[in-house]
Formats: structure tokens, sequence, C-alpha cells
């Protein structure tokens, strides 16, 4: 089975081996220089707690300078994002797909070895492949973008205004281990929409716009409370007053943001002003802030002592979500691999 299952795949590790020879190449060629301009910046020597942001904006303006340095940055994103959705559509919708509609299966599921061994086989190796490679991408990308990644994450400003963090949505899921999650996760429901559906093509349109949706749904509805969040309650300085929104007239509602300041380029998951009672401040409006200037409104906000509650996950817990969202995926995975399996055993042959 392990030959046979290498005799059927072997066009698709050959090409995947292909692709990661010439960006391993590209990504060596560029990435020596990239990391000597980091070290010549000055960044490394700079502490989180400092001003960053002259030796970032230099360095970064260095990097922008150079059309293929911005490329390889935004490209590397946008391949980790796309290699698992490849997998899925090519390797894993097919995979029993076209044992179906070319009536192979017949033959296939009749030999001395059995339904469960066939699948299993089939899903263990190009499933440890398909990790594999999303595996070697992230190492590689990741070690490309690191001193980008690095600069981007320091304070930017005199007040400690943090850049980029690392919990950016199309951030996350393009560094560390969840590309091998995404590939294992894509590939499992790959298979079990083709057998589900048993032809390649649409098989293949629903495998990708279902991981697409998968994705999107984690991103941004279960990635956040992966974690309880803490919340940091502060006195509301009117100097750091962002924005001011209120309606026309005195007495209608008005909201207040005010600046976040944490330590680390953490995820600011909301970021309210409060009331003394703990309540959420939505006015009413007065005519300092209507009608008035914005110094007469910030010092009408100053004079009614709010707070500012700031819900966030610190940026410790990084390598903590990492971890907890590619083993989502990869139970998902195995979930759909179960199912697959499953299926095959109790389908009777016609």
């Amino acid at each position: 089975m392990i030959w046979l299952t290498w005799r059927q795949f072997r066009a698709q590790a050959i090409v995947a081996a292909a692709a990661l020879a010439v960006i391993a190449i590209a990504l060596a060629i560029t990435g020596a220089h990239l990391a000597h301009l980091y070290d010549i910046s000055g960044i490394a020597a700079c502490q989180a707690h400092s001003d960053c942001g002259t030796l970032t904006n230099g360095f970064m303006n260095q990097v922008k300078a150079s059309p293929t340095y911005k490329a390889l940055y935004d490209g590397g994103v946008a391949i980790l994002y796309a290699v698992p959705a490849i997998i899925g559509v090519f390797w894993g919708a097919p995979l029993v797909t076209r044992e179906i509609e070319a009536g192979t299966f017949r033959l296939a599921w009749n030999q001395s070895v059995t339904r469960t061994r066939w699948l299993a086989v089939k899903l263990g190796l190009i499933g440890l492949a398909a990790m594999a490679t999303a595996g070697l991408l992230s190492l590689m990308i990741g070690w490309w973008a690191s001193p980008v990644d690095h600069a981007l994450a320091l304070p930017q400003g005199r007040n400690g205004t943090s850049g980029i963090n690392r919990f950016a949505p199309l951030l996350f899921g393009a560094r560390g281990i969840t590309p091998l999650g995404y590939a294992a996760f894509a590939f499992a429901l790959g298979v079990t929409i083709g057998v589900l559906i048993r032809r390649t093509v649409p098989a293949m349109a629903v495998t990708l716009a279902a991981f697409i949706g998968v994705l999107i749904t984690i991103s941004l509805w279960v990635r956040p409370h992966l974690i309880t969040p803490l919340h940091a309650i502060s006195a509301l300085n009117a100097a750091n007053i962002e924005g001011v929104t209120s309606g026309t007239g005195s007495g209608s509602s008005m909201t207040v943001t005010a600046a976040v300041h944490l330590p680390g380029a953490a995820w600011v998951l909301s970021n309210q002003s409060i009331t003394a009672s703990g309540h959420v401040f939505t006015g009413p409006a007065t005519k300092a802030c209507t009608a008035g200037s914005i110094q007469q409104c910030n010092a009408h906000i100053g004079s009614l002592h709010l707070r500012q509650l700031v819900t966030y996950q610190p940026a410790v817990r990084y390598w903590a979500f990492q971890w907890y969202e590619t083993a989502i995926f990869l139970a998902l995975a195995l979930a759909l691999a179960g199912f697959c399996v499953w299926w095959i055993r109790r389908r009777r042959l016609s």
C-alpha cells in the first residue's frame, strides 16, 4: 500500500518538493542581507519600553525601498494561507473521488488489503506530507520575516504605543505551528467532502469555500475566547482621549475612546470607558462636546472621573494560542478522517 500510495501521489510530491526548493533558494539569498540590515539598524539593542520608532522607521524604510522584500513578506503571508487550501483542493478532494468516478474503487476495495487499511495508509502518508510541506514553509518564511516581525512589534513612539502584534488576524495564521494544523484539516476536509459529493470538481469548489469559512470563523469568533482574557482598569486620562462620538444635540448618547497603553504587543479585544459604578459610559452628551471646542470637551470628560476598561490577551500567551488553535484543527482533522473510514467501511460496492 505504501508503494501504491507513492505511485499515485508522486506527481504532487515532486511538484511540492520543487516549489519548496525554489522558495528556499529565494529566501536564503535575500534573507542574509535582510538580517544584516536588521543587525546594523540598532533595533536589537532597543528595549521593549524604549522609543524604538526612529530605529524601526529607518530599518523599515530600507525594507520598503526594495520591492523584492515587500513582495516576499506579503507573498509569504499569502502562501502560508494558500498552501493549506491548495492541499485540501488538489490533494484531499480527489483522493477518494477519483476512484469513485473512474470506477477503480471496485478493484481497490476487493483486494486482500482491507478498506480501512487502504484509506488509513493514504490518509496517514499524504496527511503527513501535507503537514511537512506546511511546516517547512512556515519555518522558512518565519525565519526570513523574523527581522521585520520583530521590528514592527516594538514600541513606535515616545508614549510607548505598541506596533503590530503577532495576534493580528492575518499574521497569526501565517506564523508558528498553525499552518500545520490548517494543512491537516484542509486535507481531511477535502477527503470528506469528496466521499460525500463523489464528484471531483464540485468537491474541490466546496472544499475551498468550506476551508475559508472555517478559517474565518475560528479567527474572528473562536480564537479570542480560547483563553479567558484579562481586564485592565485605570483612571481615564483626558490627555489620552483619541475619539469622542456623540449625537447632534445636548442629552444625546456619547462614547469616549482613549489610547491603550499595555506592556508588549498585547491583543486588545475591547476598549471602553466606564463610570465609577462600572457601567459603560454612554453619555449624555453636553454642550461642551456637541458645540464646544476639543479642549472644552476633553475638560468636561475629565470632570466626569471616568475609568478605562481594556479587555486583552497579553503577548506572553502567543504560543499558548498557537498550540490551542493547532490542536483544534488537528482534532477536527482526526474527526473527519474517522468519519471517512466509517463511511468507506459501510459503503456498498455499486
